[in-house]
């Protein structure tokens, strides 16, 4: 066989090695496949299963000039889709997609930036600026500054919900979540709160939890069957709620009166704060009764989704008795 040839195959033979095993020593790893996505500017994955990928969702970021790898936070690293470029991220608004969050960078500033700015303003999109570098970690493609966060479940409003429920004949049972920012409680509490019959989960428009691929597999899918309204203000959407006919129920520790002495065998909302801080008191003074859960350990508190089914399921069991 001519030396040429035997050169040949032997390169042909390399080449094959390396698509048959991607992570190959020979292979740069920080240089992915590329894939249709790139085109769209949007990364796709199975939203109950993200990648483990420093790209998407990894728990390091790329090398730095030093070659030592930062370590990234869950929170940044747990979302589901995301959305890049400035054009990419208005044509979602545009379109009506559910976002959870844009970040944006801090020096940001043209023309297209003050379009996408007045489109989140006007849509209610909590936006945060930060440096380049978070950015960077994200994604390391062309995303001019702005990333999207996309939502795995599609937001609803109470004011929709609510009139349904009555037509239907049925006593609406509402939970509220001000200030919870875990997804896996968030998730956790979808999950309860589907089991026990609740007809919706109210989460504010800021300061809560996003509801991204790790609180759709705390919830077990729960997040997909159950109404989630995400509403701007909480004392105002109370308000409405009580005018509408439904007892508001305050879950906070600083009240003497136990969640066993008060009736649930009516349209009611069941307010649950973080465990931290509690209920805001703005939402606190809206609510028509407060109660509490009765803890004698050394713990001062229960976690929040233990709470929450705690009760739930006392309003379902005295539900189920009358």
């Amino acid at each position: 066989m001519p030396f040429k040839r035997y050169l040949c195959i032997l390169f042909q033979k390399h080449l094959f090695m390396e698509r048959k095993n991607p992570f190959s020593p020979k292979r740069n790893p920080l240089k992915p496949f590329s894939s249709s996505s790139e085109k769209t500017g949007e990364n796709h994955q199975n939203p109950l299963k993200p990648k483990q990928n420093y790209r998407s969702n990894a728990a390091f970021s790329p090398p730095s000039k030093e070659g030592v790898r930062r370590r990234v936070t869950p929170s940044e690293g747990s979302s589901g889709r995301l959305i890049f470029g400035i054009r990419a991220v208005l044509e979602a608004i545009h379109a009506g997609k559910d976002i959870d969050k844009i970040l944006v960078r801090r020096e940001l500033s043209s023309e297209l930036a003050k379009e996408l700015f007045t489109a989140l303003k006007n849509n209610n999109i909590p936006v945060q600026r930060v440096p380049i570098e978070k950015l960077n970690r994200l994604t390391q493609k062309n995303h001019q500054g702005v990333i999207a966060f996309m939502s795995e479940v599609e937001y609803q409003h109470i004011a929709d919900i609510i009139p349904a429920l009555y037509e239907e004949g049925k006593m609406p049972f509402v939970v509220m979540l001000d200030g919870v920012t875990d997804v896996r409680n968030f998730g956790a509490i979808a999950r309860t709160c589907e089991c026990a019959g609740v007809d919706a989960l109210v989460v504010a428009t800021r300061g809560g939890a996003a509801a991204n691929a790790d609180a759709v597999k705390t919830s077990a899918g729960a997040l997909h069957a159950i109404p989630v309204c995400r509403e701007n203000n909480l004392a105002e959407t109370v308000q409405f709620l009580k005018n509408s006919g439904l007892k508001a129920i305050a879950a906070t520790e600083k009240s003497s009166r136990l969640y066993t002495q008060i009736s649930y065998q009516e349209p009611l909302v069941i307010v649950m704060g973080s465990e931290d801080a509690g209920i805001s008191d703005e939402v606190l003074k809206c609510c028509d009764e407060q109660i509490s859960i009765p803890v004698r350990g050394s713990i001062a508190s229960l976690n929040v989704s233990v709470a929450t089914g705690i009760l739930a399921y006392e309003a379902l069991r005295q539900r189920q008795l009358s």
